[in-house]
């Protein structure tokens, strides 16, 4: 098994190397709109939002900023396949112009042009994100009504391209394959994830794009998981310092990413010489869990119905007996900017044992068909 990745060094807003209906999922962090560490990148393609911004006009920059997104978005329904997903993380921002205090709602904004697009919006994800500040508050502190509700979230936006997604027959196999465990459906597929740090954001003042909208390594690779198969395509618009592309790796999928700052190329190479143990340690960690799982189950005498094929330990589901996953094993420089990644399958042997005791005990099959007739007593009717 081998994956490809490569990195396009230019704006998303315009994705013509890329085919259309090509993409199976998308996978991104934009700037987010009016958070001042962006205010700079946004005026350098667009100069009036500076003078909105002077002018305390903070809706109007809002805006303006967002029309330099809105064609990103366009690009991402013309590449996506139909049934493609496309997953976007942003956060809401709040500024103070000329002493006014206001809420700027990046997410619905999105979603807004999102939906006009074409696309259709599913159930979204509320990241609660993790902090250790001890003052929670925003505004006049206990003096009401001067205090402000803590932003400590960010959404995670899900859409899809017209209908659900159909497999075909040849498919399926891998779709199995791709299977992710019962016990982390029940996390992942939860509306809020409270279970995931933040990354920090930083700002090199001698360039003017040279910080990171990134997210951490867990949000893309459970997006990944849950939303594409084996060798599928991942594409992140706004690729920064290619952490999307990283867990498109470690997830066994191939990924496309466009970014606008060449200087972000230092640190893909430089996580580039690290993401073999780091993607072996998080398919590492998958399988520890599960273990743990079993164990605790079988503490609360619970049985298990099914047993993973390949692996031969219990799973809940019979969707989930010939999950497999794969280790990273090398990577080929191809070029400056595309990445060969090959794989070897997760050792099996690790978890040979006799797992008969946590098996609940089968049902006696019976034979399908109809039951025998039974005499029952005449009902008359009554005319």
């Amino acid at each position: 098994m081998e994956t490809r990745h490569h990195i396009f060094f230019n704006t998303a807003a315009n994705m013509n190397g890329i085919d259309a209906e090509s993409v199976d999922l998308i996978v991104t962090s934009p700037p987010y709109p009016m958070i001042e560490i962006w205010d700079e990148m946004f005026q350098c393609h667009n100069p009036a939002i500076m003078d909105a911004l002077d002018k305390g006009n903070g809706m109007l920059a809002f805006e303006w900023m967002h029309q330099l997104l809105d064609p990103v978005w366009e690009e991402a329904y013309r590449v996506l396949k139909p049934g493609g997903i496309a997953c976007i993380n942003v956060g809401d921002a709040t500024r103070t112009l000329n002493g006014n205090f206001i809420l700027y709602p990046n997410h619905a904004r999105i979603l807004s042009k999102m939906v006009s697009t074409g696309f259709t919006p599913l159930p979204l994800i509320l990241w609660r994100k993790q902090t250790n500040a001890p003052n929670k508050f925003m505004g006049s502190g206990m003096m009401p009504p001067g205090a402000y509700v803590t932003l400590e979230h960010e959404y995670i936006l899900i859409l899809r391209k017209g209908s659900k997604r159909e497999f075909h027959k040849e498919e399926k196999q891998n779709r199995m394959e791709s299977a992710y465990f019962w016990e982390e459906r029940n996390s992942w597929f939860s509306d809020i994830w409270f279970d995931i740090k933040g990354t920090r954001q930083t700002m090199k003042k001698d360039r003017i794009r040279l910080r990171s909208a990134a997210f951490p390594f867990e949000i893309p690779y459970r997006l990944i998981n849950m939303y594409t198969v084996k060798n599928d395509v991942v594409l992140d618009p706004f690729l920064g310092t290619g952490t999307t592309m990283f867990a498109a790796m470690a997830a066994g999928r191939n990924s496309l990413g466009f970014e606008i700052e060449r200087g972000f190329l230092a640190s893909v190479s430089t996580m580039l010489d690290s993401i073999i143990p780091l993607a072996n340690n998080r398919i590492e960690s998958r399988f520890s869990s599960h273990m743990a799982f079993i164990e605790n189950r079988l503490k609360d005498n619970g049985r298990f119905k099914h047993k993973n094929l390949p692996y031969g330990f219990p799973v809940i589901t019979k969707q989930e007996e010939k999950l497999t996953l794969n280790t990273l094993s090398s990577i080929e420089k191809i070029s400056e900017t595309q990445f060969l990644i090959n794989y070897a399958p997760y050792p099996q042997q690790e978890y040979n044992q006799d797992w008969r005791n946590a098996m609940a005990p089968s049902s006696p099959k019976t034979k399908l068909g109809h039951p025998k007739k039974r005499n029952k007593p005449v009902q008359q009717t009554l005319l």
